[in-house]
C-alpha cells in the first residue's frame, strides 16, 4: 500500500456526560446516563428501554476470546481512545491506520428507542458531542450523525444540522417515523441528502428486527444481525428509490460483504421471475444488481471471503474497516490480518477497497494524510 489505510467503520465508547451534558435542558433529567451496577458493572441506563446497555463487548477489541464478557467492565478501564481523541491517535498508529469514519455505540442501540422526540433529543446531543470529539484532528477523526427520522421534514433539518457540525455522514435508524423507506414521501429527504453531500449510512443493530430473540443457541443470534440491513438494500431496490434518485448513495455498515455476489444473484432472479409481484407502475430500467453495484456500499473487517469474491462485485463499493473498540474488532492485528487476506487482489483494488473508495465517497483529501 502506498496510500493511508482508512477504517470506514469505527466506534466511540460513549463517555458518562455524553448526553446529560449536550442534550436539551428539557430533557436532561431522562438523558441516558452511566451506573455502576453491583454485578453488571457500568451500563447505560436508557429512559424507555428494558434493558441497559452493558461496556464490556463495546470495547473489548485486542482480548482474547477467552476473556471477551458481556458484563463487568468498568468505564475507566476500557479503551480511552474511545472517548479522548488524542489517545484515539495512538490508537490508529497502533494499528497502522490514518483516519476512521466513526459512529457511536450507544447510539446504535438508541435508533431501536420507540419515542421520536427522546431519540431526536438524544441524538442531536450526540451530534454536538462526536462533533467536539472530532474538532482536535478532522482530519483523521471523521464523525457520522444520527437523525431520527420522525418525518421527512425532521429528516431534512437534521441532515442540514449534521452538515453545521462538520460531520460526514449521517446514520439512519432501521426503522423511521412514518412510512418505509421506498415510500416516495421520503423523495425529498433523499433529493436534500444528494444535495447536501452526505452519505446515508444503515448499521447492524440498530432495526427492531434485529433484537429478536434467533432460535437455538445464543451464538446463533450473532449470525442473524446482518438481516436488518439486507432487507433495508432490498426494500430501497425493489421499492425504486434508486432508480428515482440514482445518484444517492448508501452504506451497509458491519453487515460484511461476502454476502453480496449471490443476493445480488438472488434478487435478479426474483425480479426475472416475479417482478410482477411489484407494485403497479413500479418500474426498474435496470436489473435489481445493477443499482446495488452502484448505489450500496459495503463495510466489513475479517470477512476474507468478501476479499476472494471481490471480482463478482463492485470491488469500487467494498470499504474494509476495522471496528475499534468493539469486541468483534481486527485492532491492534489488522495488518497482520490484511496482508493475509488482499494477497489475491491486485495493487488497484487493494488501494480502493483500503483507501480510494472512502476517501471518495466522505470527501477525504488524501494528501492530508501523507506521512
Amino acid at each position: 500500500m502506498t496510500l493511508p489505510i482508512i477504517s470506514a467503520d469505527s466506534h466511540v465508547t460513549e463517555p458518562p456526560n455524553t448526553y446529560i451534558d449536550y442534550i436539551d435542558h428539557a430533557w436532561r433529567a431522562k438523558a441516558p446516563r452511566m451506573e455502576r451496577h453491583p454485578t453488571m458493572g457500568d451500563i447505560f441506563v436508557v429512559d424507555g428501554m428494558s434493558k441497559p446497555v452493558p461496556m464490556g463487548l463495546v470495547a473489548a477489541a485486542g482480548k482474547p476470546a477467552s476473556e471477551i464478557r458481556l458484563t463487568g467492565a468498568k468505564f475507566e478501564e476500557l479503551h480511552r481512545g474511545g472517548w479522548d481523541p488524542e489517545a484515539r491517535l495512538a490508537d490508529q498508529d497502533r494499528d497502522g491506520v490514518a483516519a476512521e469514519i466513526i459512529y457511536p455505540t450507544v447510539g446504535m442501540l438508541l435508533c431501536n428507542h420507540r419515542d421520536f422526540e427522546y431519540k431526536r433529543a438524544c441524538f442531536e446531543a450526540y451530534n454536538r458531542w462526536i462533533a467536539a470529539y472530532c474538532a482536535p484532528h478532522p482530519d483523521r477523526l471523521l464523525g457520522v450523525g444520527q437523525t431520527a427520522m420522525r418525518t421527512p421534514d425532521e429528516g431534512i433539518e437534521d441532515l442540514q444540522a449534521i452538515k453545521r457540525l462538520g460531520l460526514r455522514g449521517v446514520m439512519m435508524p432501521g426503522n423511521p417515523g412514518m412510512e418505509d423507506y421506498d415510500s416516495r414521501i421520503y423523495d425529498e429527504f433523499y433529493r436534500a441528502a444528494v444535495e447536501i453531500g452526505l452519505p446515508l449510512s444503515f448499521h447492524i443493530l440498530t432495526s427492531r428486527d434485529d433484537q429478536m430473540k434467533a432460535r437455538g443457541p445464543k451464538m446463533n443470534g450473532f449470525l442473524a444481525i446482518i438481516r436488518g440491513c439486507q432487507d433495508i438494500i432490498g426494500t430501497l431496490i425493489l421499492g425504486g428509490v434508486f432508480e428515482r434518485h440514482p445518484r444517492l448513495r448508501v452504506v451497509c455498515v458491519e453487515a460484511d460483504a461476502g454476502w453480496v455476489p449471490h443476493y445480488m444473484y438472488r434478487m435478479d432472479h426474483a425480479y426475472d421471475r416475479h417482478r410482477n409481484w411489484l407494485p403497479a407502475g413500479q418500474e426498474l430500467s435496470k436489473k435489481p444488481s445493477e443499482y446495488f453495484r452502484e448505489n450500496v456500499y459495503t463495510t466489513f473487517q475479517d470477512d476474507w471471503v468478501a476479499f476472494k469474491t471481490a471480482d463478482l462485485m463492485n470491488w469500487r463499493r467494498l470499504m474494509w474497516a476495522n471496528d475499534f473498540p468493539h469486541s468483534d474488532s481486527t485492532w491492534p492485528w489488522s495488518q497482520e490480518l490484511l496482508a493475509k487476506h488482499y494477497a489475491d487482489l491486485d495493487d488497484d483494488q487493494r488501494e480502493a477497497i483500503l483507501c480510494r473508495n472512502v476517501a471518495e465517497l466522505y470527501r477525504i483529501d488524501l494528501a492530508t494524510l501523507s506521512g
